[in-house]
């Protein structure tokens, strides 16, 4: 997720699917799969940089600061990242097709189960239902198999020296400081991402701060450990802050009626689900949709495209990452964990007039003579666009690595 001034927690889910490495394209920590290299690297500035904050910062005491800063280095591959993070939007049916795919599915069912104790028992506590938690989980970073391994304080510490958003960075270096403080976590410990997001649900320091909590009772607030309950307990706590209503849903998949006035939509527009009902809007099975409050309309793709009745609960899942897409990635997985359906409406072919079974097709055949794509999901990410390029090249065709069902057809 991009950090901005609404935003206090960083959740990577969003921010690394929109730069992932479709086609077999992935989401979560992907620093913790990725093959590039984070090494500090000699840089004067830096140490200057760092031995004037040491010297101006109050409240941390010398030893938890000689602690931290032991063997912070400069990372050039962090400022790397930050410059360049993917700016374009994937489609919702592109986003889904990597939020809530078959294996993410399936993993989410398998930790759902396994957790299964800790979750109800979190939802006891904070009133937040066990399969959102876990479904957040599950994008931030993949049910705690890509929680990023970059020491943050250097992370951190990098990206306030150099200055591009040195003023947000530099807070959350003295809030990570503050917890090596407290006891929670040592700082050979404190890793996460290229950004400092930490833990199975990837908090920033000073959201760590806000919001982290000790589930376990043993005196730390540890989301860094291998047992996830810290984190999972703390990602509760963060959305009942926010203001989640146990019991009622994220949305429901609907169908709009024919001739569906398409400025009624938007999460500015409310009204009780009879009223809707009233207009003829429908869940996917003809029925009306219950009274969960007070619902919006969202028609990501236009009316051409799914379209959800969301309520109170999509809002305060916005709190955890403003992302429309991140939104209904986190509820639609919550509902594929628990065994519901995946969505059922259609969703428009892409601008070369594809859909997605046409670009997973490409890629399994690109992949069948030898050009890898790396997976069949029908994302088109770097990757698949290599393979095209390198197929067309073998061809004696135009190179413009782009997929299109004329390059289909003559896959076939």
């Amino acid at each position: 997720m991009q950090v901005s001034k609404r935003t206090t927690l960083i959740g990577l889910g969003a921010l690394f699917l929109s730069g992932c490495v479709g086609g077999g394209g992935r989401m979560g920590a992907v620093s913790a799969r990725t093959t590039t290299q984070y090494t500090p690297a000699p840089n004067a500035g830096f140490d200057a940089w760092v031995a004037g904050f040491r010297a101006r910062t109050k409240g941390i005491n010398d030893s938890t600061m000689n602690a931290a800063f032991r063997n912070v280095g400069f990372i050039p591959e962090v400022i790397e990242r930050d410059r360049n993070q993917t700016e374009f939007k994937r489609s919702l049916q592109d986003y889904l097709a990597i939020a809530a795919s078959d294996e993410r599915v399936s993993k989410g069912r398998a930790a759902y189960g396994r957790q299964r104790a800790t979750l109800d028992a979190i939802e006891r506590r904070y009133g937040v239902e066990g399969n959102v938690v876990a479904a957040v989980w599950g994008l931030e970073s993949f049910f705690g198999e890509r929680r990023g391994d970059i020491p943050v304080i250097s992370a951190v510490a990098t990206l306030a020296y150099e200055g591009r958003r040195g003023a947000f960075f530099e807070k959350q270096l003295i809030a990570a400081l503050k917890i090596l403080q407290n006891g929670d976590v040592t700082a050979d410990r404190m890793t996460g991402s290229w950004a400092g997001a930490m833990g199975h649900t990837q908090f920033i320091p000073t959201s760590y701060q806000l919001f982290a909590v000790d589930f376990t009772g043993d005196g730390k607030r540890d989301i860094w450990s291998d047992d996830p309950s810290d984190s999972l307990a703390s990602t509760a706590a963060y959305l009942a802050k926010s203001g989640w209503t146990k019991g009622q849903p994220w949305g429901v998949e609907v169908r709009l009626p024919s001739g569906f006035n398409a400025g009624l939509a938007g999460r500015k527009s409310s009204r009780s689900p009879a009223d809707w009902a009233a207009m003829g809007v429908r869940d996917m099975d003809g029925n009306t949709v219950p009274n969960h409050g007070a619902a919006s309309i969202i028609i990501p793709e236009g009316t051409g495209g799914p379209a959800f009745m969301t309520f109170r609960n999509f809002t305060a899942i916005t709190r955890y990452n403003n992302s429309e897409s991140y939104v209904i990635g986190v509820g639609h997985l919550s509902d594929r964990i628990l065994g519901r359906p995946a969505i059922r409406g259609n969703f428009p072919p892409d601008a070369a007039g594809m859909r997605i079974a046409d670009r997973q097709e490409m890629q399994r055949l690109l992949t069948t003579k030898g050009f890898d794509t790396e997976g069949s999901d029908g994302v088109i990410g770097p990757k698949t666009r290599a393979a095209i390029s390198s197929y067309q090249a073998s061809r004696g065709m135009s190179v413009t690595g782009e997929p299109s069902l004329d390059l289909l057809a003559i896959l076939r």
